[in-house]
């Protein structure tokens, strides 16, 4: 018997599948074959040149490079932004955003436990344009930084948390105590409440975690809200080389950890090694003025899933 394929009848069974559209159960029905029998040719088909598949990506949709970074840079997964030449602040973060939120629409299960910063443009413009979620029962969305500045800034930084939950009919837990507070005393009193304890504790279930990645120069939101860090903290954390951080915790260009030993502040969030563990630690970001922090969280796995645009992820692939 001779072992040379059938082109006739793969050619035949592919025209079924692919023009008409004919499933295989039901090809292999008609043409007296099992399923297997149908998958085998269709497979040898292609390694035959008889069938050759074409995928047409739309313009503004960037597959390849998003495969590229998740092979460079060891990700889950990378979403990249079809945004505007030249697109910073307000503009850039809704593109983003709303490449983020179609993304995180997709992705989220029933009774995920998702944790979210309590203040970044890029998550306010990702949340904000989500569009309800249903069918996924039993989410809880957790805060994970504390509230920044004034007063009056602190409540907003409820809004993230609030509306999230509103949006996957999830159940909010929020952490109501400053992001910064200046005492080691003032610190330890906070942490140690039983209410706080209890946001803390939730940390390690966390299984999809939503962050911003901030730069060196001045927030514009934190300035206005006057919950600037120290000057004489800033001052030690560029001496070590920071350049970027993660819910307040700063890293240097290889992503690590910068010692807050020194720091006059004290920071109420999860921590950098808390974040590393998560399954889904998605960082939502963009912009040339992000670029060199991006490149850090990358390097030191601070997050597995990265949303931005395409400049930056040209740019992230041009690293050596």
């Amino acid at each position: 018997m001779s072992n040379k394929p059938d082109y006739r009848l793969i050619a035949r069974v592919a025209r079924m599948y692919y023009e008409g559209g004919t499933r295989q159960g039901e090809i292999a029905t008609a043409l007296g074959l099992s399923q297997a029998a149908i998958s085998r040719l269709l497979t040898q088909g292609e390694k035959e040149g008889i069938i050759k598949v074409v995928v047409n990506v739309p313009r503004g949709v960037y597959t390849e490079t998003e495969e590229q970074l998740v092979a460079k840079y060891g990700l889950k997964d990378a979403v990249v932004a079809d945004c505007s030449l030249g697109a910073e602040g307000q503009g850039i973060a809704r593109e983003i955003g709303y490449c983020a939120a179609s993304y995180l629409e997709s992705i989220l299960r029933p009774n995920d436990i998702i944790g979210v910063s309590s203040w970044s443009t890029y998550l306010m413009a990702a949340v904000d344009a989500m569009t309800p979620v249903t069918r996924k029962p039993g989410i809880r969305v957790v805060q994970i930084l504390g509230g920044l500045g004034n007063t009056q800034s602190q409540s907003h930084s409820t809004h993230l948390t609030s509306h999230l939950s509103e949006v996957v009919n999830g159940e909010p837990f929020f952490l109501p105590v400053p992001a910064v507070v200046k005492s080691a005393e003032i610190y330890n009193t906070i942490i140690s409440d039983k209410t706080i304890q209890n946001i803390f504790d939730m940390f390690p279930s966390v299984n999809t975690a939503l962050v911003g990645i901030g730069d060196m120069d001045p927030y514009s939101m934190l300035a206005a809200s006057g919950n600037a860090l120290a000057e004489a903290d800033l001052r030690i954390l560029m001496q070590k080389g920071a350049i970027g951080d993660i819910l307040l915790h700063f890293f240097d260009r290889n992503g690590n950890g910068i010692d807050e030993s020194e720091l006059t502040n004290h920071v109420i969030s999860m921590s950098l090694d808390q974040l590393k563990k998560v399954e889904r630690a998605i960082g939502i970001a963009g912009g040339e003025s992000k670029f060199k922090a991006i490149l850090g969280a990358l390097r030191g796995k601070l997050i597995n899933i990265l949303i931005t645009d395409q400049f930056t992820a040209q740019r992230l692939l041009a690293e050596q």
